[in-house]
Parts: C-alpha cells; structure tokens; sequence
C-alpha cells in the first residue's frame, strides 16, 4: 500500500508541476517571428542559420524563464529562387503576421522586401552586406552581419604596408559588388594606391571563361592581386591561376572575408593551390561559451543534415544568426506594445491581400539598435543599422595549414597581437610565406605602356569643328586633330604620372558608327578612343569609359522670339482688357467724386474728360500731381495703387523669364530635328510619345540645323532641336543672337574617353580630368572654342513653365478694386441724396413759413404788425 501510495503521490506532484507549466507557457505573450532561407539539401546555409537560431532561443529562455514573451519561429523554404522569397515574406506577413522576418541572404530581385518592411513597419533582418545608401534609406533593413567593405581598410594598410602602389582587383560580376566598387574605390584612393585592373567574374564562369581572365592579367604585368570572391568561385580562380604558373614566386594574393570566412582547411579540395594566399578573417575571440555551443552545435546539426555534409564547424553565419536571434529575443521583451487601432491596412489587393502595419515593429527596431552584449561572434553592437566589426586576424594559408601572422582593427591598424598593441617595432606582422614557398615579399609592378603601341582612334568626320575637326597635311602625309574634345584628351594624358607618346589615327565615322570605334578598342585596333563619344550602357560593355568632362544629357534649341509685339505677351488679352477698363473706370471714380470740389477736375467737357484719364494712367508710374480732397477719392486711389503695384511687378518678372528664355514646351503639332542616331531617336519617341515619325525630321549637318529652324515649322522647317548639350552648346555658340538652350534632361551621360575594359589609365585619366574642373581649366577650354559661352543651367533643376498671366489669376485683386469703387459710387450717390434731400427740406421749410405768414396775415389783419414783429427773421 505504501508502494502504490508514493506512485499516485509522484503522479499527482508531475500532473501538478505539468498544469502549472501549462498555465504559464499560457500566460507567455507569443511573438511570431519568420525564417526565409533555402531548406534544400544541397544548401548550407539554410540549415544552419535555422539550427543555431533554434538553439539561440533555446538558451535565452533557459537563461531568462522569467520574461514575459516568447517567440515562435517560422520557417519558410525560398528554394533558392528569389520569386519563392519574396512569396515566402509575403505569406508570413499576411498569414502569420510575423512582427520580424529574417533572411540571412538578400539578392537584388528581394530588395523589394527592404520597402514593404518599411510600409508595414516590420523589422527585416539580414546577413547580406549592402552599400551604406541602400540601408539608410530603409530604416527597417537590419545587417546583423559584418560590413564587408570595412575591412577593405585594413587591406589598403597591409598593401601599403609592403610599399605596393597598385594592384588588380577580381571581383563577383553582381549588381551588389558593383555598388559597392564607389566605396571601395574611394578607400583605395584616400591611400594613393591605384587598381590597375579591374576582373569581374561571372558566378556562372566556366573554367576556360577564367583562365581567359587570368591570361589578360598575365600580360598587364602586374602581380599583386586582391580577390573578393565567394568560396566556390574563389577555389576556381586559385586552381585556374595555378595551371597558369600564376601561384610561383614573385606573385601575391589577398583573400577578403568573403572566401576567407567560409573556408574550411580540413575539407578544402583546392588547398594545394592556395599556399601562400594571404586572407583577412573576422576576429572571432575564443570563449566557454564558444567552446560550449561548438560541442552542442556538432551533435544537434549533423543529426539534422546527410551524412555527406561538409560542415563541420559552426562558420561564421551560424555565430551571426545565434547572435542575431538572441538580441531578437531582448528586443522583444524590452518592445513596447503600441495601441491595437494603429494597425491599419497597408496593403489591401488581391496580389497582397491584407497586410496590416506593425504595432510592435518600431519598438523592437529601436531595441535592437540599443543592444549591446558580448555574444559567441566577439561584441553585438548595431551602428548605421549594421553591425560593428572592425577586427580582422590576417591568416597565412599553407594547404590545410593556416598561419595567423597579425591583426588589423580600426583602432591600432596592423599588430602582431591583438591584445598588446605593439606597432613600435619595423616587424608588425610575422613572417609571410608567399606563393612558391618564398619568404620574400614580392616587387611591386605596374603596367608598361608601350610608346609604339599606343594608338588612340579619332572620328575622322566630326560634325562640330569646335568639338572634333580633322585637318590633313597633303604635304606631310600627315593628319591633325583640334577642337575641345582633343584640348581635354591631350591636356589630361599630359598629367598623367608615366609620360605616354599617343599616335592619333583617323576612324572612319561616315560608314562606320561610334559603336563600331568602340568595339575596336575592345579587339585591340586601339589602346583608346577619344573624339566626341557618348558614354551609354551597351558600349560599356567592351571598354571602361573615363569620367565624363562635358554637360550630361540632352537639350532643346529653339529660336529667338523676335516678335515686335513681344511686349504684350506676358499678359494676356482678357488681362490686357481688363486693366484698361480699370484704370478707365478708376478715372471716372475719382472725377465723380472730386469734380465739385476740386478745381483741378473742372473746366469744359474735354478738360474733364482729359484731367480724370490723364490721373489714371499716371498712377500707373505713380506720376498723379492732382491733389485729392475727398476722402472717398482717396480710399478708391489707395486700392487702385495696390493693385497697379502687383499687376507692374507680375508684368516684369514675367517678361523678365520670357526674355532670359525660360518657357517653352512642345506640343503633338510642332515639329522637332535631330541627328538621327538611334539611341537618341529612342529617348525622344519615350520621352514625348505624343510626337509620331512624321513629327521628327532628321538632320546630319549644323548648317542643316540652322536653315530648319530659321525656317519654323510653317515653312518647312522644324520648331525645336534635340541634340546632345555639347552639340548644342555648339550651335548656340555660333549663332548666339538667335537661338538658345531651353531645356536639358540627364538622359545620357555626356562624352567619355574610351579604354580598354580594367585600364589603369581609366582612373589616371579619370582622376586628370575632375582636376581639370576644378582647377577651371576645363571652362576656360569651353570659353575658347565655344565663343565664351558661359555653362549652362544646371540640368539638376528644369526651368518652368511659364505662360502669359491671365485674368484669373488676379480675380480676387480685381475684385478688392471693383468693391472700392462700388463703395466709393454709393457713397457718392448716398451724399448726393442728401444734399438733395437737405435742399428740399430748406425750400420746403420757406414755404412752409410763407404760407403761415399768409394766413395769420389774412385771419387776424389788426395784429399783423404785432405778429410780424413777433415772427424771427
């Protein structure tokens, strides 16, 4: 009995302990949170994200039974395909109701989600690095991942460390790593080091697509090598470059993190042709609580992947996500609840369906940018809404051996030890085993050109003499070149550092297109092209274009309005009417109430008539002598002067714009000329798709240009011209007194130089041209062959667009006048009718007292002398 009395006393205590678990797992507030990673079986990065977020949240309750929140996670499987993401997002917002979504990868085509998190006010979290710009401008976009251009400082101290000038960078053909090339450029700039070749590889790159790449790098001569690839494209190029004879002596290659942090020496396949390889590597500091959850994390994720997987260590992703879920769980519980009316519909459509705004999202964003807490990745702190990390450990790699050689942080710069801070010493790092097993640093080299070899291809034909204009010496055999374009070429290439002895050849452009110049400089015809070519994104393609030295976009010409009755139209007829007719009015307003009793308004019919039009009109300039002296007159002339005031300043700053040329817009019955080159042809019909073929009339010449639009479109001419700035700049320049620019749109980007695709000289020439603006050497050039033409407006801001000011947009100071003058008439009449009124009460009073004396007279004869005497005078 005793037995059965302690089994039914242990039944009842775990009944007990299970009902109050129950009751407060119930009491816990839940918060749904969403995981969009792809689940498949060939990815890594969705199981691990999922396990050490699992085991993240785990520990925080475990540590913190007591909070009042818990959250739920909700795995959606993106598959892989950015489509299946962007559904997948979509499905936990409106379904679930997630208050934050993580996604450790974003792709370009799931941006989109960035602005959705925005609209409904729900945190998304990423371990993508993204350009400062983009995350600014999402205030709900999260990187709890390393910025990977940080460490690129660290880079530019140890190239330069080594005393190397330039280098070649490799680097994923992504539209994220093309963003980020600005900054990345502008860190190398700031230390005076030069990319002398720049390598895109295509993640989709074959190995005979990059051993291609790599054998241009052989012969630009150059041997340091900066490689910010990820680890399956990074293995290709290091195999590939091994095959070359690239990985010898006498080479040096730098890996980022973005290989560096996902490698694994034990399993590497390709560790053989990276020996020597120098690697920056997040600085993860060894803990327990590391050491712990490396033992934990091995048993619980191989128990969930194939046997056949090959990770093995917690990389550097799983310490992210566990970091990253567990300030998701302090945020939560330290978020405050907004009121549940503020849930309003964001998105009501049958693509979206319901998707209502956050009441716990701004709470839990603010949370987060406020945690601060050492986790198993070294400090968790978020600034700029990415996280701070700016410790890197520079690692040797020698097969599957790697050798820690330094650090780099932001704060001391390169160090042996991270601890000690010594930089006192000549020997900052350890030694370095370089490619072919050589403890000598390599020599820095930089690219040779050739003075026979460098052949630079110009437009035979130039249309604008100022631009480009080709000169043949019969005598000499010989072909000179002048104009604006060549001053900038010429002035430019004199600043570079390496003195370059260009030979200028002539490119047919009459049978050939500026296209075909540039895909001659891509086959090697030409080592660059200069003349008047436009930068545009297909001939970017095959060459790099220097930065632009002319105005971008397109412009409008049109011709001078020399009309002689220019002055009327900043009016218009209905206004031009109704100002006469007021100032007529006001006159006969003023003259009606002043005529009897002022002199100056008397006299004969004409003198009158005369008096009151002249005062009108010389309000107009405020040139009134006549003094009023009625009050009433003086009321309707101080209102009559307000409105003169606002109607001659409106006048002049209208004709103001009209003379300076500031309005004109197209209409579908104007007709517009052009060059006739594709590209442009194309931006006008998308730009004014009310103009039609029949509208466009295609012009080759500048003389062409002139004649048509002398002409007008009533004569067989044309009303306006779209071309280039620069072209039109020319055409001003040379008829200034009848045509000018109206307009300009940055539809194009303006001319460029053309080089070969990664040419160090991009960036020289580049770098000569912005002094040359700045130095103002550059408008001094535009002065010479464009007559003095001082730059135009910026294309930043258009002009309006103006009209003739008409009657309704001073209705209301007409009507201010007209009531004036209503009072001042009705207190004329109200003071006319009381004079009369006053009159006929005095004459009726006299007789009035003539009759009486008659009667009194007539009854009582005896007493009339009495009364008479009685009666006042």
């Amino acid at each position: 009995m005793r037995i059965w009395a302690l089994v039914l006393y242990a039944l009842l205590i775990g009944f007990l302990e299970f009902e109050v678990s129950t009751s407060d797992d119930d009491s816990k507030r839940i918060i749904n949170i969403g995981l969009v990673s792809d689940m498949e079986s060939s990815s890594w990065e969705g199981k691990v994200v999922r396990s050490s977020i699992s085991m993240s949240l785990g520990d925080f309750y475990n540590l913190n039974g007591g909070y009042r929140t818990r959250i739920v996670l909700h795995v959606r499987d993106s598959k892989g395909d950015s489509l299946q993401s962007v559904a997948a997002a979509l499905d936990l917002l409106e379904n679930v109701k997630v208050q934050a979504i993580i996604i450790p990868q974003i792709s370009s085509e799931e941006l989109f989600l960035s602005t959705l998190g925005d609209k409904v006010k729900v945190p998304l979290l990423s371990f993508s690095s993204l350009p400062s710009s983009h995350i600014q401008q999402h205030p709900y976009f999260i990187q709890v991942a390393e910025d990977e251009i940080n460490q690129f400082h660290g880079i530019a101290s140890f190239i330069k460390q080594f005393k190397w000038k330039n280098f070649v960078y490799l680097y994923e053909d992504t539209a994220d790593a093309r963003l980020s090339q600005t900054y990345i450029d502008n860190i190398f700039q700031e230390d005076n080091l030069d990319i002398v070749y720049r390598a895109a590889i295509s993640l989709q790159a074959t190995d005979d697509q990059i051993r291609n790449e790599l054998h241009k790098l052989t012969s630009i001569n150059s041997s340091i090598f900066v490689v910010h690839l990820s680890p399956p494209l990074a293995s290709k190029v290091f195999v590939n470059a091994k095959i070359l004879g690239m990985m010898n002596e006498g080479y040096a290659w730098i890996l980022t993190s973005k290989a560096m942090n996902l490698w694994e020496p034990q399993s590497s396949s390709f560790c053989e042709s990276m020996e020597g390889v120098v690697g920056f590597r997040t600085y993860i500091p060894d803990s327990s609580k590391l050491q712990n959850f490396t033992s934990r994390w091995r048993k619980d994720f191989q128990q969930i992947i194939a046997s056949n997987f090959t990770i093995r260590e917690p990389n550097i992703i799983a310490l992210w996500a566990y970091d990253a879920a567990w300030a998701l769980a302090e945020a939560v519980e330290n978020a405050v609840v907004q009121p549940s009316k503020d849930q309003v519909d964001v998105l009501d459509t049958q693509q979206f369906g319901r998707i209502k705004v956050s009441n716990i999202g701004p709470s839990i964003v603010t949370a987060l940018m406020n945690s601060k807490f050492v986790g198993l990745a070294g400090e968790f702190r978020l600034k700029y809404q990415k996280l701070v990390q700016d410790k890197y450990e520079i690692l040797n790699v020698l097969c599957e051996v790697e050798r820690q050689v330094g650090f780099w942080t932001s704060t001391y710069g390169l160090t042996k030890n991270i601890s000690s801070h010594d930089n006192v010493s000549s020997n900052i790092l350890e030694t370095i085993v370089w490619p072919g097993l050589s403890s000598t640093a390599p020599q820095n080299s930089s690219i040779q050109t050739s003075r026979k070899s460098f052949k630079v291809g110009i437009p035979s034909r130039g249309r604008f003499h100022e631009l480009i204009h080709t000169e043949y010496d019969e005598q000499g055999n010989a072909v000179k070149f002048t104009g604006f374009c060549m001053d900038v070429f010429e002035t430019a290439l004199a600043r570079l550092p390496d003195k370059l002895y260009p030979e200028y050849l002539p490119f047919d452009n009459r049978n050939n297109s500026y296209t075909d110049l540039v895909r001659q400089v891509y086959d090697g015809t030409y080592d660059a092209a200069g003349g008047d070519i436009t930068i545009l994104s297909n001939r970017s393609t095959y060459v790099d274009f220097t930065v632009p030295y002319t105005d971008l976009g397109l412009g409008v010409m049109v011709k001078l309005d020399n009309d002689p009755w220019f002055f009327l139209k900043p009016l218009s007829m209905e206004l031009w009417i109704v100002s006469a007719c007021s100032f007529v009015l006001t006159g006969f307003i003023v003259w009606l109430n002043e005529h009897r009793i002022n002199e100056a308004f008397q006299g004969s019919i004409v003198q009158q008539i005369g008096t009151a039009l002249w005062f009108a009109v010389s309000t107009l300039v405020y040139a009134h002598r006549e003094r009023l002296q009625g009050n009433v007159s003086r009321f309707v002339v101080g209102v009559w002067l307000f409105v003169v005031l606002i109607l001659t300043s409106s006048y002049i700053a209208n004709l103001s714009s009209l003379l300076t040329v500031a309005q004109f817009k197209l209409s579908k019955t104007e007709y517009i000329g052009y060059s006739g080159t594709p590209f442009l042809q194309g931006l006008i019909i998308k730009d004014n798709t009310i103009f039609s073929d029949n509208r466009l009339n295609l012009y080759k010449y500048p003389d062409q240009f002139y004649e048509a639009l002398r002409k007008g479109s009533k004569k067989g001419g044309v009303d306006a011209i779209i071309e280039e700035v620069p072209y039109i700049r020319s055409l001003v320049a040379r008829y200034p007194r009848e045509f000018a620019m109206v307009k300009s749109s940055q539809r194009t980007s303006g001319f460029g130089f053309a080089f070969p695709k990664g040419s160090r000289l991009v960036s020289e020439m580049s770098k000569a041209i912005s002094q040359l603006r700045e130095e103002g050497m550059l408008l001094e050039m535009e002065r010479k062959w464009f007559k003095g033409q001082l730059p135009l407006f910026s294309d930043d801001n258009d002009p309006p667009k103006l009209k003739p000011l008409n009657i309704h947009q001073f209705a209301g100071l007409f009507l201010i006048n007209g009531t004036s003058e209503l009072i001042a008439v009705l207190l004329f009449f109200m003071f006319l009718l009381r004079e009369r009124l006053s009159t006929a009460f005095r004459n009726l009073t006299t007789l009035s007292r003539g009759i009486l004396e008659f009667i009194l007279r007539f009854l009582y004869p005896r007493m009339n002398n009495n009364i008479a005497a009685n009666v006042p005078p």
